[in-house]
């Protein structure tokens, strides 16, 4: 994420460039739900944990994305009453809050999802790590580049989204210790919770972003071949 936040005030990747990242990311992080984590959870046959598990994954999802909506909207409404040229424009002194608080919780989800899938397995956490690293890496360019937007320096930038970028350390040690144990019908729930998650995230966040730049086969392409490489790093890893 630090290095997308430095590549992103170096030089910013374009519009098509940064919708092909997130087209492989998503690919990605599709692959290991289907290849690693779908086939532990359908094979314990436990399916009023993984109801329990999966729902609560998607209420806790939309209730995040209702709350990082609200917050989003409240420095743009502050910025409507304001009449004062001196609040109009931005400064340096101004964070997006909104925006840095539905980065943190997104990325403390992603650290929890980590956890999980080092609980599950190694092989099933170093994939899910290499495949959230892509996404972290679309991710500290896209924060990078709306920080320097709002009037921020290069160097301010950077350390803003490597601030942000602790809350996966806080989440994958949350997620590594108190999962570590966690066994039979806890596992379920948990697993089938970062299932939810990580199919909103693929659905609702990465593709919806992807797809705000016109498709183009080659954009496309990018998510199956990002799922490709990931099924058969799974198979012969």
């Amino acid at each position: 994420m630090i290095a997308g936040a430095a590549l992103a005030v170096w030089r910013a990747p374009g519009p098509q460039l940064r919708s092909a990242i997130l087209h492989f990311a998503a690919g990605v992080i599709f692959s290991v739900v289907a290849v690693e984590l779908l086939p532990d959870i359908v094979q314990h046959h436990a399916p009023y944990e993984v109801a329990l598990g999966f729902g609560l994954g998607v209420a806790v999802m939309l209730g995040l994305r209702y709350f990082t909506q609200r917050l989003e909207k409240q420095p743009s409404a502050a910025v409507g009453l304001a009449t004062a040229p001196a609040v109009a424009r931005p400064t340096a002194a101004t964070l997006p809050w909104g925006l840095l608080v539905a980065i943190g919780i997104d990325i403390l989800i992603d650290g929890l999802l980590l956890g999980i899938g080092f609980a599950t397995g190694a092989k099933e956490g170093t994939l899910l790590a290499i495949a959230l690293t892509i996404e972290l890496l679309s991710l500290g360019l896209a924060t990078a580049v709306e920080l320097r937007e709002g009037g921020h320096g290069k160097g301010r930038a950077v350390a803003i989204v490597a601030g942000t970028s602790l809350m996966l350390l806080l989440g994958a040690g949350i997620g590594t210790t108190v999962l570590r144990g966690a066994t039979g019908n806890l596992l379920e729930i948990v697993l089938s919770f970062g299932l939810a998650a990580l199919l909103f995230l693929v659905t609702e966040e990465l593709l919806t972003e992807a797809h705000e730049e016109t498709e183009t086969p080659l954009l496309t392409l990018a998510f199956f071949v990002g799922f490709l490489l990931f099924l058969l790093l799974g198979m012969v890893a």
